[in-house]
C-alpha cells in the first residue's frame, strides 16, 4: 500500500503525525506491506537561512497573542509530540528555510527507501529534539554524514541546484491536488488524511484502503477450476 505524506521539517504536526501513521501501521500489523513515501512541502518558502525570531515570538506575531498565550500553545503542541514518544522541544527549535534540506531529502530518498527513512528521522530530530538551523551547510553536512552520505554526495547537492525541480514538482503536485496545509496524506491515491488526526482515525482510513486492494488482488488473482488454472 503506498503512502505519500506532504511534509516540512519545519512543521510540528508533520513531524507528529509521521509518528502516528508509523504507529497506526504497526499496531495493525501492516507496517512491511506499506511504503510511507515523504513528499516535499516547504511552509514558508521566503523563510530567512538565519533565524530572527523564537518559535514562541512567531506564534504571537502571526496569531496576535499575547507572549504568554504563545507560549502556551507552543507547550501544547509538545506535549502532543511527547506523547508520541518524541523528545519534541518545540519551544527552542530555530525556524529558517527548509529548501536545501528537502533538496538533500530527495538525494537520500534516491539511495534507497531504508537510508531515506533514516535520513528524514535524522532531521526532524534535528530540528525539534537538537534545535539546529537546518538552513545551516555545515549542519546539513554533518547531519548527512551521520546518516552515511559522503561528502562528496552532499557537496554535489549543496553546491549546485540539484533535486530542485524534483522539490517544485513535488509541491506543484500538492496544489494540483488542492493541498494548503500539511501534514496531507494520500493513501492509493484515494483516500486523504488532512493534518495530525486521531490514531484511531488513520486505522479507519488505512483499513478501508488495505481491504479495498486485498479485494482487487483476489478478483485479479489466480483462478483454478476442474479443468486448470488460470
Amino acid at each position: 500500500m503506498m503512502i505519500k505524506y506532504w511534509s516540512d521539517y519545519a512543521c510540528p504536526f508533520c513531524y507528529i503525525a509521521a509518528a502516528r501513521m508509523k504507529r497506526a501501521m504497526k499496531e495493525m500489523g501492516i507496517e512491511d506491506e506499506c511504503r510511507l513515501d515523504f513528499k516535499a512541502f516547504r511552509l514558508n518558502p521566503n523563510a530567512k537561512k538565519v533565524p530572527r525570531h523564537t518559535i514562541v515570538e512567531s506564534f504571537a506575531k502571526n496569531y496576535g497573542m499575547t507572549m504568554d498565550q504563545a507560549r502556551a500553545q507552543v507547550e501544547r503542541i509538545s506535549a502532543m509530540g511527547r506523547s508520541e514518544g518524541l523528545d519534541f522541544r518545540y519551544a527552542t527549535a530555530l525556524n529558517s528555510n527548509t529548501f536545501d534540506a528537502l533538496r538533500l531529502t530527495k538525494l537520500a530518498q534516491s539511495k534507497g527507501r531504508a537510508f531515506g527513512d533514516a535520513f528524514i528521522d535524522r532531521f526532524y530530530r534535528a530540528y525539534f529534539t537538537d534545535n539546529l538551523v537546518l538552513a545551516d551547510h555545515e549542519v546539513m553536512r554533518r547531519l548527512s554524514l551521520e546518516v552515511g552520505m559522503t561528502e562528496e554526495e552532499i557537496d554535489s547537492v549543496l553546491n549546485s541546484d540539484r533535486f530542485a525541480e524534483e522539490v517544485l514538482r513535488e509541491e506543484a503536485e500538492a496544489h494540483m491536488m488542492g493541498i494548503r496545509a500539511v501534514p496531507f496524506f494520500v493513501i492509493n491515491d484515494a483516500y486523504g488524511i488532512p493534518g495530525a488526526v486521531d490514531i484511531e482515525d488513520m486505522k479507519m482510513v488505512l483499513r478501508k484502503a488495505y481491504d479495498e486492494e486485498e479485494a482487487e488482488d483476489l478478483e485479479g488473482g489466480m483462478a483454478c477450476g476442474p479443468d486448470g488454472c488460470h
